[in-house]
């Protein structure tokens, strides 16, 4: 899959922009996944997933072949997911359509077939307090573990991405779990 971004890539280097079409196909959903997870908001994601393309447009020349494709687009999303978290701290804001009756934003999960409307009930309650808990990790962990867990990123790819060593990938991952085990504890 990497040749071919790669190569997508020098194609898009080289004035076929159609070729970032079929790069928005293949990864637009994992980018605002990504995003998702980071922000908690699906109207945040879908707008600084465009937003990630448009900055890999830009950005096309100085993308190396010999790099991986991934952690380019992801360091992208990645710088646009923090600078959306500190713009969000300086100018905090709350819709009225997705949060809780405690003003926490709450996750829609699928619902299950087989549950009954109890199950169903509690299994949402327990899925929305797992995402409070995660969304109110520190940035540089949440980022780290949802790297990892969601993207299936190494330590050493993480790293590259955060600007730190495979060793505090893993420590901020560590961290994270400990967290949300801590707060969470009550949960099971």
């Amino acid at each position: 899959m990497d040749a071919t971004d790669s190569a997508l890539m020098s194609r898009l280097a080289a004035g076929d922009d159609l070729a970032l079409n079929i790069l928005m196909t293949r990864w637009s959903g994992r980018v605002v996944g990504f995003i998702y997870r980071m922000t908690g908001r699906h109207e945040t994601a879908a707008d600084l997933a465009q937003e990630t393309f448009v900055k890999l447009y830009q950005a096309r020349t100085r993308y190396r072949p010999q790099d991986s494709f991934s952690t380019y687009l992801f360091a992208i999303a990645v710088n646009l997911a923090r600078n959306h978290a500190r713009w969000q701290a300086r100018h905090p804001s709350v819709s009225l359509d997705a949060t809780g009756p405690d003003g926490t934003w709450i996750l829609p999960e699928p619902a299950d077939p087989h549950q009954t409307p109890a199950e169903l009930a509690l299994s949402r309650e327990k899925s929305a307090e797992v995402n409070r808990a995660i969304l109110a990790l520190p940035l540089e962990l949440r980022e780290a573990l949802t790297l990892f867990i969601h993207e299936g990123m190494s330590y050493a790819g993480i790293a590259e991405l955060c600007r730190c060593s495979p060793k505090a990938v893993e420590t901020r991952i560590y961290r994270a779990r400990q967290i949300l085990k801590e707060q969470l504890k009550d949960l099971r």
